[in-house]
């Protein structure tokens, strides 16, 4: 009698998922509970950091603002890269695209600085001169008092200063210790933005994931999900305000040349810039503004039209620009953003400021998070 072989049916073979079920199951695969050495790690850790960013503050800076700048750069790199340019090659070309960005912006703005400077030099005594003519007939009618304004001392006051404060910079430029090393460590910093930025654009993947490489595995899925978002709330942030300052840099030097005033367009672009901090950067533009509209005019036409610029500025800004451009989806509030800039100054000094806004993202997007396992957990959803 033959036998003939007969295939197993489907249901007898139990043994395939019998072998994989004790090998998931593993002691090896098993989590092993943090003890109270492994918490102070990380809080050792995290001391460390926040000593550093406190000390370290002004070795840190040029490569916080090569990071800042390396960020902005990044979706420049990573388009080039998906169309066939080397990484290397299209990072060159981002590094001095910026440069040369910020070169050209550094020297329109410069000299139409110090020329309104030197303005506002010759303009303060003439300007006192009138206030007392207009107010010393009040005061001598009603109070009795005569005032005595000696236009040529002031001036001679002024220029005085003026050149004295020439001259104590020439000196400090000039002193072997403390002018060279002054001059020596802004080069060495300007020189150090450029090739942080290159290095961070060429790498950015590589850090990336080293950095994701320390991270525990525990730890790891959720750590990805929370800096995803942060990059997301970040980017989408920097991209409108970029717009924003665009737009509204534009918009204040033509309408501030358009009513007349001079250097109109430094003081436009300089606001347009500043409203990157909400509402002081507003409120250092029209102090700008309304300072040279005084030294410009007598009367109140121009001034009031300076004023009406920056209005209309800030009413465009709050309820047409910052809506459409940034949005009310990312929430990233202004007096959030405000609250950073001055606690994290604060605290680290200018690396602070440059750490101020990453951090405010970062700590959204944890409140976001808390707030979802606190609606999922049993103390918010459990009624009894």
């Amino acid at each position: 009698m033959t036998h003939s072989h007969v295939p197993l049916p489907p249901e007898s073979t139990p043994d395939v998922t019998v072998v994989v079920a004790p090998i998931a199951e593993s002691p090896a695969a098993t989590r092993r509970a943090l003890t109270l050495r492994n918490y102070l790690w990380i809080a050792g850790a995290a001391i460390v950091v926040v000593l550093g960013l406190r000390y370290l503050g002004p070795v840190l800076t040029p490569f916080l603002i090569g990071a800042i700048l390396a960020y902005l750069g990044k979706p420049l790199v990573h388009w080039a890269a998906g169309r066939g340019i080397s990484r290397a090659l299209s990072t060159v070309v981002v590094v001095l695209l910026f440069g040369l960005a910020l070169c050209a912006l550094f020297l329109v703005l410069i000299p139409l600085v110090q020329s309104e400077i030197a303005l506002v030099a010759r303009r303060v005594p003439d300007l006192a001169g009138q206030a007392v003519a207009r107010i010393s007939p009040w005061l001598e009618a009603q109070l009795g008092v005569q005032l005595a304004f000696d236009l040529a001392s002031v001036r001679a006051l002024v220029a005085e200063n003026m050149n004295e404060a020439r001259d104590l910079s020439l000196q400090l430029l000039s002193g072997l210790k403390t002018g060279g090393l002054i001059v020596v460590s802004i080069l060495v910093n300007l020189a150090l933005i450029p090739v942080v930025m290159f290095y961070l654009l060429r790498d950015w993947e590589m850090i990336g994931e080293r950095l994701f490489a320390l991270v525990p595995r525990r730890w790891l899925a959720k750590t990805r999900t929370i800096v995803t978002d942060i990059d997301e709330v970040l980017a989408e942030f920097l991209r409108g305000q970029l717009m924003v300052m665009g737009v509204l840099a534009l918009y204040y030097a033509i309408a501030l040349t358009v009513v007349g005033l001079e250097r109109g367009i430094a003081i436009g672009v300089l606001t347009g810039l500043l409203v990157f901090i909400p509402y002081v950067g507003f409120g250092l533009g029209l102090a700008l503004g309304v300072l040279a509209a005084l030294l410009q005019w007598t009367g109140w036409p121009g001034f009031v039209a300076v004023l009406a610029v920056y209005g209309v500025g800030q009413l465009v800004e709050n309820y047409v620009l910052v809506p459409y451009l940034v949005g009310d989806r990312i929430g990233l509030h202004p007096l959030a953003v405000i609250f950073a800039l001055l606690a994290f100054g604060q605290l680290f000094g200018f690396a602070g400021v440059l750490l101020a806004l990453p951090a405010s993202a970062a700590l959204l997007v944890g409140l976001r998070h808390l707030r979802g396992a606190y609606v999922t957990s049993p103390v918010y959803g459990d009624e009894h």
